[in-house]
């Protein structure tokens, strides 16, 4: 098969010396000789592929593509490797992706004393009194026993121990739930069994303190409680947001990742990113969900109406309609097997969502619904399908999301596609959070409604892929791994838990390419590789659609080509 490639690069460029022009039109860049999964299913797949600045202008046989080539077109062997359209990440977070490279990173500890450790190490070489931020850490991954437990979480004493000059706040990975050390506390003004902000905070709805059995705070702030001592950090300055900004964006690159969704974001970062645009530094492609619990900014985006652009576009809404199920904070309809009586939280009105549902619609905008638990999947599908009912038949392409869509109810799953609710899953949970997930919800709600990639696209709805970084790291490979096998990343159990939900492969690359573009309105521009779309490509140095299992963890991006200019090259 190379052979045959050299075979006729050598023709074109003895054609291209003896001055042949062209064909048809002129191609600035052709790609030959690999793989070439287009994800268009009228060609799947091809062997060349031919470039126009920044859209493409064929996709077909190695033989025909000769026509599109001049005296100024780039060729360039593939040599055996994998192209595939760009990956576009469906949910997460962009800029906690960059701060994720300059905080504290906890996402590889497994055991509380590791996270002691680093917090010391943090404060050993930063100012007294400054703080200490990090994120990433899980109390169901540590493999140590941290000690007396409250509520499944370890007490504050041994980081407070080591950082009694620094104030700290650690975000759990999930971003539902976060560990404050005693300075921090008393920054807050939680100091033990007393203050006014602790009597407040008592009956705090939505989130909660957890609390030892005398009544102090052990540290741990769950859901909407995390504000207690997070308001209390400060901003950061306009030039670690850039710094953020840039690392973020690079990492994207890096991972083959050409088009993002942000899963949920404030004025000041709307307005970080026009800056970035402005000054030509915005290259990734943004798809932008505000933050929904902002109800006066809102109103005023219903006023003015989407902002649809190739590079930056906002037209869509976030709503955080519950928890995480490993701060036990999902939304559930039954309690949790592993802590009786308690049944996750509500964090934000189911009122309130219905009533943005129904602008959004009017105004021509998406809403995304955060939702984990089956209550909380069934309460947002319940509004949206009162708020598409008032319309009286008239119904708008609207796309309407569901951000997680974890742990469904069986009644709940054919609703999806009756409604038109794309759901935006994450695969890469799966292998993380599978092993421990049965501890919260027991077998009969994990077999029946957790994790249910197949059921779902059986339906007929697209399922949208992406990591919720920085919960998961950016990589997309793991997150197509765990899609086919839904195993763990170290491979157990060896036929996956409930394998009859796997996704084939082609399923799980469209649901990263395709359908992701599709959940943005976006697939007439992108996702697949077709003439008249945007040149946004990724290469890898294997065929991640043939390979053995275990072999696409070990696979690389070689090249990310995106409005095709090459934007990272290994």
């Amino acid at each position: 098969m190379t052979n045959k490639y050299f075979f006729l690069l050598g023709i074109y460029y003895l054609m291209l010396m003896q001055g042949c022009s062209p064909a048809y039109e002129e191609a600035t860049h052709i790609f030959v000789g690999g793989n070439i999964y287009t994800v268009n299913p009228d060609q799947p797949i091809v062997e060349a592929i031919a470039l126009k600045e920044n859209q493409i202008l064929f996709t077909g046989d190695a033989a025909d593509v000769h026509g599109y080539m001049g005296p100024e077109t780039k060729i360039t062997e593939l040599r055996g490797k994998t192209m595939t359209p760009g990956w576009i990440e469906g949910h997460g977070h962009f800029m906690g992706l960059g701060y994720s490279e300059l905080n504290l990173d906890l996402s590889d500890t497994r055991s509380f004393g590791e996270i002691a450790d680093l917090v010391k190490a943090a404060a050993e070489k930063t100012p007294k009194g400054e703080w200490i931020v990090g994120r990433g850490w899980h109390q169901s991954k540590w493999t140590e026993s941290p000690g007396k437990e409250i509520n499944g979480f370890p007490l504050h004493h041994e980081i407070s121990r080591v950082s009694p000059d620094h104030p700290v706040f650690l975000y759990h990975a999930s971003g539902h739930a976060g560990f404050a050390n005693a300075r921090a506390m008393e920054i807050a003004g939680l100091s033990p069994l007393g203050g006014e902000q602790m009597r407040d905070a008592m009956e705090l709805e939505g989130g909660e303190i957890i609390r030892d059995e005398n009544g102090n705070p052990t540290g741990v702030f769950n859901e909407r409680a995390m504000g207690l001592i997070s308001r209390h950090i400060p901003e950061s300055s306009p030039e670690k947001d850039i710094q953020a900004f840039e690392l973020a964006q690079e990492a994207c690159f890096r991972n083959g990742i050409t088009g993002f969704h942000d899963a949920g974001i404030g004025a000041a970062t709307l307005e970080l990113y026009r800056q970035m645009k402005s000054e030509r530094k915005l290259k990734l492609r943004m798809y932008l969900m505000l933050a929904g619990g902002q109800k006066e900014w809102l109103e005023e985006w219903f006023l003015k109406g989407p902002e649809i652009d190739s590079l930056l576009t906002i037209r869509a809404i976030k709503l955080s309609c519950d928890g995480a199920l490993g701060s036990r904070g999902a939304w559930l309809l039954e309690e949790y097997s592993d802590r009786p009586g308690h049944f996750g939280h509500e964090t934000l009105p189911m009122s309130y969502v219905q009533k943005i549902a129904e602008l959004s619609l009017q105004h021509g905008f998406q809403v995304c619904s955060h939702a984990i638990g089956d209550r909380a999947n069934k309460e947002v599908l319940d509004r949206y399908q009162a708020a598409l009912e008032s319309l009286k038949g008239n119904i708008p392409d609207h796309r309407f999301r569901i951000e997680h869509a974890q742990h469904l109810h069986p009644e709940d799953i054919p609703r999806f596609a009756e409604l038109g609710v794309l759901p935006a899953m994450q695969a890469i949970h799966l292998s993380s959070d599978r092993p421990w997930a049965i501890d919260r919800l027991g077998e009969k709600r994990i077999k029946e409604g957790a994790y249910m990639w197949q059921a779902l696209l059986q339906t007929g709805v697209p399922v949208i892929n992406g990591t919720d970084v920085p919960v998961e790291p950016i990589n997309p490979l793991a997150n197509f791994y765990a899609s086919v096998t839904r195993k763990t990343l170290q491979g157990k159990p060896e036929e996956g838990y409930e394998a009859e939900q796997k996704m084939t492969r082609e399923q799980a690359l469209k649901s990263y390419t395709l359908d992701a573009a599709y959940g943005a309105f976006e697939e007439n521009m992108k996702g697949s590789l077709e003439v008249g779309k945007v040149a946004d490509l990724v290469v890898f140095d294997r065929n991640i659609m043939e390979i053995p299992e275990a072999e696409i963890l070990q696979t690389k991006v070689v090249l990310t080509v995106l409005d095709g200019k090459i934007v990272y090259q290994q």
